[in-house]
């Protein structure tokens, strides 16, 4: 019996993982509102998720036999700052799988395939102040309320199947299919998502192209809300490592349909460069966001540098600017400083100094 039990749990295993992201911040020009009357003011302390998000989650696969496999993984985020004071909960990532040769099917909630592969671009992993702003809340004033099943910015979706192909000598695909459910009966699709990517990636180069559409979207709020628009996403990505250094673009449209109104539009181009000093990593990057709904331009410059101390450990420090043009009022992400938003033409420099444990 004891033989039998161990060869039956040889098969199969439960992982535990996280990451704890801490650092130091300070953001300047947010818009503060006090009496009726907003300003600018400067926000410091300690922020969360500056270099990788804070999670705490479980992964497990179990062996079928005959190359068919059984997963798991329940994944929620941790705030270093407060300890998570509004709770704990799995919204970033909730799925059950099989996988095979044939690839991997995933239910549950998760990332959706179209971010899931066209973010890994990013220099800074979108997240901290130097992330790439491309997968904001677009609307013309930068912001959207949620989707009932989806992300308000559309990088997760809920009551999704998605499936992800083999590798076929460097190609890749992944393509994900949320249900609305019938969640607003005024609208059926109201919380729909479908998109996918394909890509390549062999030696040196990498590229990816993904396209995603979120299905009735509630924009703004309020006496100004616009209901049931619809959201298309094109994105390019890629990057070539030269060693000495790597290269890294995005280029991203997205298009919100609004019903009986004009078309909104934003695009986005980043240009990162990256290359080891050391036992570390420097960071360059810089992002132009054209918001032709409001006609509106807005630049980002990020610099930061990366230290492992061990594999699991390392200190790292981070500079960026935000340069907003006319009616732009994007700010850099800072979490866990509070609200950051800028005032519509105000400019915005950051700073993270900090520390990112794994385990």
């Amino acid at each position: 019996v004891l033989a039998a039990s161990g060869a039956a749990m040889a098969q199969s295993s439960v992982t535990l993982f996280g990451i704890v992201d801490t650092a130091v911040g300070y953001v300047d020009n947010v818009a503060v509102t006090s009496n009726g009357v907003t300003r600018s003011d400067s926000v410091y302390g300690l922020s969360t998720s500056g270099n990788a998000t804070s999670r705490l989650g479980f992964r497990g696969v179990e062996d079928l036999g005959g190359g068919l496999k059984a997963g798991f993984c329940l994944e929620g985020e941790i705030f270093g700052d407060d300890g998570n004071a509004s709770g704990f909960n799995f919204k970033r990532r909730s799925t059950v799988s099989l996988m095979g040769n044939f690839g991997e099917v995933r239910l549950g909630r998760d990332q959706v395939p179209s971010y899931s592969k066209a973010s890994s671009y990013d220099l800074f992993g979108q997240v901290g102040i130097g992330q790439f702003k491309g997968w904001s809340d677009w609307n013309g004033n930068n912001q959207t309320t949620a989707n009932n099943n989806n992300d308000a910015n559309g990088i997760r979706s809920s009551n999704m199947i998605s499936y992800y192909t083999p590798n076929f000598s460097g190609f890749t695909a992944g393509l994900g299919y949320g249900f609305d459910e019938k969640a607003d009966t005024t609208n059926s699709k109201k919380g729909r998502y479908v998109g996918g990517y394909v890509a390549y990636d062999n030696g040196p180069l990498s590229v990816a192209l993904s396209y995603d559409e979120s299905s009735a979207l509630t924009l703004g709020s309020g006496a100004t809300a616009v209901n049931g628009a619809d959201r298309n996403r094109l994105t390019l990505g890629g990057s070539y490592d030269l060693n000495v250094v790597k290269l890294n673009a995005i280029l991203q449209q997205t298009k919100d349909d609004v019903p009986g109104g004009s078309e909104r539009k934003v695009n986005a181009y980043m240009l990162g460069a990256s290359a080891p000093v050391g036992a570390g990593e420097v960071k360059l990057q810089y992002a132009l966001y054209d918001q032709k709904a409001i006609d509106s331009k807005a630049h980002q410059i990020s610099l930061g540098y990366v230290h492992n101390l061990s594999k699991r450990t390392a200190v790292y420090g981070t500079v960026a600017y935000m340069d907003n043009k006319d009616a732009s009022k994007l700010n850099l992400s800072a979490k866990g400083l509070g609200t950051i938003d800028a005032r519509a033409g105000d400019s915005q420099t950051g700073y993270q100094v900090g520390i990112r444990h794994a385990f």
